[in-house]
């Protein structure tokens, strides 16, 4: 008898248990959330544009631009491959990260987007800012507005918005992807208002990879544009 009562208990113990076992490996298991879907920016003539590769520009923003190099690692394979892929590489820093640290970055003037950086041939660099939303571009009223983030780098950019590269796979994205010598223009906000802040990291590529150009990477143009 006391045999029988003793495995009854242990019974009733582990089916007590079990709901919060579950639940945990179910969340451990839970897929990563996918990438917000990218906004169409209007084709529209803006009602304000601000020109960030200006000292006033940028400055109407807060906006202090850095940069750095980023470098292809060799990291661990994943589980689950084909026999014969002992090697396979990363991109590091991941600095599209929402509150990365890129306080120890190289500072560059807003009109040194344009000077011509890398390496040449298959090389990668990061820039990072943040932008403030001003009360006011000359005569035009920021509150409500819809804002736009342009960015054209030459040769290829991917461009993330605080901590999001907001994408769609199997759809032309009209953002933060785009092809060879392609503005990335990205909406910020539908609407906005004066003190918002935006954390912006662009990811520029000499390219195309498979040809190692011969030459480097800088912006062509950069600027928010407001439209009502």
């Amino acid at each position: 008898m006391r045999k029988k009562t003793l495995r009854n208990l242990i019974v009733c113990a582990a089916l007590a248990s079990a709901p919060a076992i579950i639940p945990l490996a179910a969340s451990a298991q839970a897929p990563a959330s996918p990438p917000p879907a990218p906004l169409m920016p209007p084709s529209l003539v803006p009602s304000a544009t601000v020109n960030l590769m200006t000292a006033e520009g940028s400055a109407a923003f807060g906006a202090v631009w850095r940069t750095a190099e980023a470098r292809v690692v060799e990291v661990e394979p994943m589980a689950g491959r084909m026999p014969g892929y002992d090697k396979t590489f990363d991109m590091q820093p991941h600095a599209g990260e929402a509150n990365f640290d890129d306080s120890k970055w190289q500072v560059i003037e807003p009109k040194g987007l344009a000077d011509r950086r890398g390496g040449g041939k298959s090389s990668f660099l990061w820039y990072r800012t943040t932008l403030t939303i001003p009360a006011k571009v000359g005569d035009f009223d920021t509150t409500g507005a819809k804002a736009v983030f342009t960015a054209y780098v030459d040769d290829y950019a991917e461009v993330w918005i605080n901590g999001q590269m907001p994408r769609r796979s199997g759809y032309p994205s009209p953002a933060t992807i785009q092809g060879l010598n392609m503005p990335n223009r990205v909406v910020l906000a539908e609407t906005v208002k004066p003190g918002d802040k935006f954390q912006i990291a662009v990811f520029g590529i000499n390219g195309p990879i498979s040809v190692a150009p011969s030459n480097f990477i800088f912006f062509r143009d950069a600027k928010v544009e407001f439209y009502r």
